[in-house]
């Protein structure tokens, strides 16, 4: 069985501190169809998303993130 993947990279515009970035990511790791959240300490604007996209979608989680009071958008990969 074959599992189609893909990634999106997301910028968040905010500076978030620790605590909401890991509430913007378990957001994230909630939705189904998503296999994995990366946010870097390094680069705390940007978190990648790896994700099924024939269980959801790039805009779906845009949405995710906004609906918790962060301004963001799309990056793409």
């Amino acid at each position: 069985m074959d599992i189609s993947l893909a990634d999106v990279l997301i910028h968040i515009d905010e500076n978030l501190s620790p605590e909401q970035r890991a509430v913007v990511e378990q957001q994230l790791r909630g939705v189904e169809g998503v296999v994995s959240v990366h946010n870097p300490d390094d680069r705390p604007h940007l978190t990648i998303v790896e994700y099924r996209p024939d269980r959801t979608n790039a805009q779906a989680l845009l949405e995710g993130v906004r609906g918790r009071g962060v301004t963001a958008e799309l990056v793409g990969l």
